[in-house]
């Protein structure tokens, strides 16, 4: 593992090498040995349109995704018909995402080969998830087999959502395995009680059903993030940390690696994925991106024998999209993350269906779903020109009667941060959370202006 590692290290890794020239010599070889034989003239886009929609969460997201991360609700579409009359349609969650499309996006495709183009991560997520729709139905093939060889028929998916209630926690797995989930992903964080959390939620599950917990750098040190992880090693459902400590301290990660049986997931990138070879600081990686990233993380962990999960998000069709990726990359092996169940519709005509936490890989051309266009019409709004910031109260209390208040700042990770910050007791017993109604009343804007101004404050 470790030669290989060096040797992929030594060529800038396979990420680096590609080149949209080179990607697009690979898809047509592809579309040769499929069978497909139109004129690539006929790849040409000459149209391009876009359609914003508000998406709803469904109840029990709705009330923990409100707190902090309630854009999550905007997509834009994006159709692209090419001169052989194929349309192809792509998503960005608007205000999250690897890449929203900059405005000349949709104008430089224009009048170019879909083919050539669909390669350049640069276009952003929605118009080169559109091109690639676009061309696998104009070839007549799946999106699978523009990637490469198709080596799944199968490919696994995990449940997602922010941190929660115990109770919620609970309900959202139950569903998830109900609905043919074996894995639940979940952030931890020090304002509410972790190991509680995993408690309630396991209690009623099979030791074969996984809950992965997100920290993202909250447990800050090994020294001071063990404790806790070795007391989440305790339930059988515990199957990833991910991103427990800052990711550049490959050292205190390497720790945590020796000393816990559950897997160590970190973004690729940081540390370089040599370093992470040679260390021993993860087990796997999270995988998001373009699709030039994406088969490069995947031929380096092809090489290396890590894992990853994929991590694309929006709906329905952002993980229809997402299945083909996880189809064709051989290390895709942990399941992959696309929360579009939060949602109260994934704007497809079918829904993805699951049995033993893995859904079918599509053969269907292109992403192999159909939309749902009359939901979409139904959802269509007017994008905003910026990121919705409603103003939000939190309250975090515990057992001894201590309260802490929070409000949004105008960033996106204005808790996270806080948290990384050190300025939340740290994963306390018995902690709680809510987002608090704003009543009108003068208490109310009081704690908010002083929480907004100042950041999170203890009020007993």
């Amino acid at each position: 593992m470790m030669i290989a590692s060096r040797r992929s290290f030594l060529k800038s890794t396979f990420a680096g090498a590609l080149s949209v020239a080179g990607l697009a010599a690979f898809s047509r070889r592809s579309l040769l040995a499929n069978g497909a034989v139109v004129s690539e003239s006929q790849f040409e886009v000459v149209k391009v349109t876009r359609t914003a929609v508000k998406l709803e969460f469904r109840s029990v997201p709705r009330r923990n995704m409100d707190r902090e991360i309630p854009h999550w609700r905007y997509s834009e579409l994006c159709d692209v018909t090419l001169k052989c009359g194929a349309v192809g349609t792509g998503e960005t969650l608007r205000f999250y995402t690897w890449g929203v499309p900059p405005e000349e996006a949709y104008t430089k495709i224009v009048g170019r080969s879909a083919i050539e183009m669909m390669w350049d991560d640069s276009l952003g997520a929605g118009v080169q998830m559109a091109l690639f729709d676009a061309v696998g139905k104009a070839a007549e093939v799946p999106v699978h087999s523009l990637l490469g060889s198709k080596v799944y028929e199968k490919t696994p998916l995990s449940w997602w959502n922010i941190d929660t209630s115990a109770e919620d926690m609970a309900a959202e797995c139950q569903e998830a395995k109900r609905l043919g989930y074996m894995s639940y992903k979940t952030k931890g964080r020090p304002w509410f009680d972790v190991i509680n959390q995993v408690a309630v939620a396991a209690k009623n599950l099979p030791p074969e059903f996984k809950i992965d917990m997100d920290f993202n750098d909250t447990l800050r040190t090994a020294e001071r993030g063990l404790p806790i992880l070795k007391e989440l090693d305790k339930y059988p459902q515990v199957d990833i940390y991910e991103s427990p400590i800052p990711q550049s301290d490959v050292e205190g990660n390497r720790k945590i690696a020796d000393a816990t049986h559950v897997k160590v997931a970190m973004h690729y990138g940081t540390p370089s994925p040599s370093t992470v070879v040679k260390s021993g600081c993860c087990d796997g990686f999270v995988a998001g991106g373009g699709a030039s990233k994406l088969l490069g993380i995947g031929k380096f962990c092809e090489e290396t024998g890590l894992p990853f999960w994929l991590q694309l998000v929006g709906s329905g069709i952002t993980a229809a999209y997402s299945l083909h990726f996880g189809g064709a990359l051989k290390q895709a092996l942990w399941p992959a993350v696309n929360c579009h169940q939060l949602f109260e519709h994934d704007l497809l005509q079918q829904t993805i269906l699951l049995e033993d936490g893995h859904a079918a890989v599509p053969d269907r051309p292109g992403i192999g779903y159909d939309i749902n266009r009359d939901r979409v019409e139904k959802l269509r709004i007017e994008l905003p020109a910026s990121r919705p910031d409603p103003d939000r109260l939190i309250e975090t209390s515990w057992p001894d009667g201590r309260k802490m208040y929070t409000a949004n700042n105008g960033s996106v990770n204005f808790m996270l941060t806080a948290a990384n910050q050190d300025k939340y007791p740290f994963f306390e017993t018995g902690a709680e959370t809510r987002l608090v109604p704003n009543d009108g009343s003068d208490l109310w804007r009081k704690r908010y202006e002083k929480a907004r101004s100042g950041g999170p404050f203890m009020e007993k």
